[in-house]
């Protein structure tokens, strides 16, 4: 059995959903496993990786919003022009922080797909997402681990 590996660098736009599928789909064909799996990694706590549908954009607009509901960055409020926590402990590196913690804990920071004929075994309408949970641009990275023959 062949192993394969590559640390894929990102660059987030901040809060959102970038498509990597592309980038990984290029280290899949640069392994020349046509038999396997691809294992993807996230160094991160603070953004997801999400097999998602690609065609239509309100898919991810709604789970965005969805999100949003779920965990709100609202832990602020505002006391005569001072701000006062009042939903999360956690708070040394923004409002944005612990939420998006707590969404990372919601979704996923690894996803595995089946290699099949040297392409991702994804299917017609399905994309891999980095999913910035940050409200500013970070540098992100995807460990791409791929084993087979």
């Amino acid at each position: 059995m062949a192993q394969y590996q590559q640390i894929l660098q990102l660059q987030s736009q901040g809060q959102g959903f970038l498509n990597i599928t592309g980038a990984i789909a290029r280290i899949v064909r640069e392994s020349r496993i046509q038999t396997g799996l691809c294992h993807l990694f996230t160094r991160h706590t603070s953004a997801s990786l999400i097999i998602q549908e690609n065609a239509d954009p309100d898919v991810l607009h709604d789970l965005a919003g969805y999100f949003e509901a779920l965990v709100p960055e609202a832990g602020y409020e505002s006391l005569g022009g001072s701000r006062r926590f009042r939903a999360y402990a956690h708070s040394a590196e923004g409002p944005d922080d612990m939420p998006a913690h707590i969404r990372t804990v919601l979704t996923r920071t690894s996803e595995q797909i089946p290699i099949v004929e040297g392409r991702l075994g994804l299917g017609t309408w399905q994309a891999v997402y980095l999913w910035e949970h940050r409200d500013r641009p970070h540098s992100r990275q995807v460990i791409v681990h791929i084993s087979g023959d």
